[in-house]
Parts: C-alpha cells; structure tokens; sequence
C-alpha cells in the first residue's frame, strides 16, 4: 500500500481544512514546492495534491505552483480539483500530471472518462468518488447522488477509469479515526486500484488498511499535525 501526503494548495499556500470547507484552515505553510520535495525526501512514492482554489471555482489558481511542483520532484504526482472540462484534464496530462483526479465531472458525464481513457491510457484516470451518509457527493460535497460508491465504482469502471479515489466524507479531517466497512465494500465490488482517504489519524489506522488490499492511503492532517510521523508508516508501504 501506498502511503501518500496530501500537498493542499490554497491562495498559493500547502494548507489543511476541516472537512474541505472554506475558512477552516489549521494547517498554513509557505511554498508548496518545497513540502512537496520534503516528502520526497523522507520516502514518498506518489504525491497527492489538490488545488483547493480550483475546486472552489478558480481553475487557473495554483497552475504555476502545480507545474513548479512538478519539476521540483521526481516521483509521480496525481492532481485533483477544478478540474471541470476534458481541456482541463489535457492540459494538465501534458505538462507532467502523472494522473488526473475526476469528481464530478466524471460522475455526471461518463463520457468523459471513456474519451481521456483512450487518448492518454485508463492508468492516467482516477475518479473522485467521495461518500456521505452513504451516497456519492458531488459539487465541493455540497450535492448528494442516489449512487452509492460500489455502484458508481463499477460503472466508471467499465467506461475506462484507472483508479478510485474514496473519501469517506463523513470522518474527513476530523482526526477522529474512520469506519473501514465502506472501504471494503467499494474494494468487494472493483477491480481496479482504491486509494482511501478520510479519518486516518494514527499508525494502527495505516496499519488497518493495509490489511484491506487498498491501493494506497492519502493522509493529510494527521501528517501536518504530527500525529502521524511519515517514516514510521513506511514499514507499510510497498
């Protein structure tokens, strides 16, 4: 299992939020460059970074902090947020994204996964499936689907997604641990890799999913808040 950082840029800046909203930021650290090449540094295989402005509605925010990101390390990076056309998710592919992170764009057009699957390779793809009360949440988790995640999980699957993102929205950044059943529902119903977000909070957490056959875990808060030391959780990474 991967042990991924989470890299969280807003108004130019690595930050943490409580539960992705607005305004509720405990974490704030200059030069997002430069986290990133720390977490390189201590062992990181793959780095998870989100443009918050994007995810917000400014798109372009960030871009010129992603591609310094990008050239700053030598490990993969998967990119999320703001990400709202195929051009977006292209242009992003080709200066150096290693793999695109789809939410709601993928969700409400399918079609869209079919279309970048074939052009640059499903393994460049993952979808954003992120879970409250049960059900798929959309729009900045404001918009609630019918879909549950192992539904939606195995549609996309078959229209060319490489990946799943599952962020169970109901434990996300709260620091208070996290409910493994949802994850190993969605892992029941794909074949393709998982990566788990949401709750992670101590290394008995990492040391539970890593039981599970997930692909990789994102960990963001625990990390910045030393609650858990990044070193320690390597013994689980693959």
């Amino acid at each position: 299992m991967y042990i991924i950082p989470a890299v969280d840029i807003k108004n130019g800046k690595c930050v943490q939020l409580v539960q992705g909203k607005p305004g509720t930021e405990q974490v704030i650290i200059e030069n997002p460059d430069v986290v990133a090449q720390e977490w390189e540094s201590k062992g990181a295989e793959i780095l998870h970074v989100i443009n918050l402005d994007g995810a917000f509605g400014n798109t372009s925010n960030n871009l010129k902090i992603v591609e310094k990101i990008i050239k700053t390390v030598s490990i993969p990076v998967q990119l999320g947020g703001g990400i709202r056309t195929l051009q977006d998710a292209s242009n992003l592919l080709d200066i150096g994204v290693e793999k695109v992170i789809l939410g709601t764009m993928a969700v409400e057009n399918p079609k869209n996964i079919e279309k970048l699957s074939n052009k640059y390779g499903s393994e460049r793809t993952i979808v954003a499936l992120d879970s409250k009360d049960g059900k798929v949440v959309v729009k900045g988790w404001t918009e609630k689907t019918e879909k549950t995640a192992p539904e939606l999980g195995v549609s996309l699957e078959k229209r060319g997604a490489g990946g799943i993102l599952f962020t169970n929205v109901d434990v996300e950044g709260l620091m208070n641990g996290f409910n493994i059943d949802p994850l190993q529902d969605l892992l029941k119903s794909v074949d393709i890799p998982v990566i788990y977000s949401g709750g992670v909070t101590s290394l008995d957490d990492v040391k539970e999913l890593s039981k599970t056959g997930a692909y990789g875990v994102v960990i963001g808060s625990a990390l910045y808040k030393g609650k858990i030391n990044f070193e320690d959780t390597l013994k689980y990474q693959r």
